[in-house]
Parts: C-alpha cells; sequence; structure tokens
C-alpha cells in the first residue's frame, strides 16, 4: 500500500517518534532509577520489574513502527493505546485512587507535575487520533 505524504502526518511522526524514543532511552539511560520507581508503583514486584524494561522496549518499537512508511498506520494505533494507558494511569493517581501517589518513573520531564503531564499526554493524543484519521482517510482515497 502506498503510504500517506501529507504534512499534518508528518510532524506527527517526528512529534512521536521523538516521544517515543526520549521516553524509552530517559528510562535506560537511569535504568536503575527508573527500576526503582517502578517498583514503587503499585504493581506487585515482578510485574513492576518486568515492566521497568517492557515499557522502554515496546517504546522503541512504537518508534520504529511511525518511521516504518508500510507500518506508520500501526505505529499511531500503538501510540494511541499507550498513551490511552498512560493517561489512565495519571488520571487514576490524581483521583487518589492508589494506596500511595506513585512517582513520575522517570516521565517526559520528571519536575512536572501529574496533572501537567496529563495534559501533554491529552496533546500527544490528539496528534495520534488526527494522525489515524487524516492516515486513514487517505488510504481510502489511494483504493
Amino acid at each position: 500500500m502506498k503510504s500517506i505524504h501529507n504534512p499534518l502526518n508528518q510532524v506527527a511522526q517526528f512529534m512521536l517518534i521523538v516521544l517515543w524514543i526520549y521516553a524509552a532511552f530517559s528510562k535506560l539511560l537511569n535504568y536503575e532509577l527508573s527500576k526503582n520507581e517502578m517498583l514503587n508503583q503499585v504493581f506487585p514486584y515482578p510485574v513492576a520489574l518486568t515492566l521497568a524494561w517492557l515499557i522502554p522496549a515496546i517504546e522503541i518499537l512504537t518508534a520504529l513502527l511511525i518511521l516504518m512508511p508500510k507500518a506508520t498506520y500501526y505505529g499511531f494505533w500503538a501510540s494511541l493505546i499507550l498513551l490511552i494507558s498512560f493517561t489512565l494511569y495519571i488520571i487514576l493517581g490524581l483521583f487518589n485512587l492508589y494506596p500511595r501517589m506513585p512517582c513520575s518513573c522517570a516521565g517526559i520531564i520528571p519536575e512536572l507535575s501529574w496533572s501537567k503531564h496529563l495534559l501533554i499526554n491529552f496533546f500527544f493524543l490528539a496528534i495520534t487520533l488526527i494522525a489515524i484519521i487524516t492516515n486513514h482517510r487517505g488510504k481510502e482515497k489511494l483504493a
């Protein structure tokens, strides 16, 4: 299938690739800190240990999918799933539904509050949704 080349999708691709690569490598370059912060989360110990390396791996895979022309659409969907998951996790934290307030887990900018992280997530969710819609419409026109 031909890839869709429109400026909106190209900007979305660039922004999401930067987001996921930055997020993954900030966790991997500070792995001990990231792992310890993950262990402070509400997950059971074995799940937290697995997530400490699995989340960065999924973030890198998502960036690679977005980068590959034939897989960009699926990368956008993977991005949407990740962003929805992280956004719901933040919302639950903001509503004090955890026994303790988990840390930011080496989030995009560790100094940001949870509510500011939520705003960033909503911004990237909007970008991702627009990219999925425009990419899908472009594919329909090519068919």
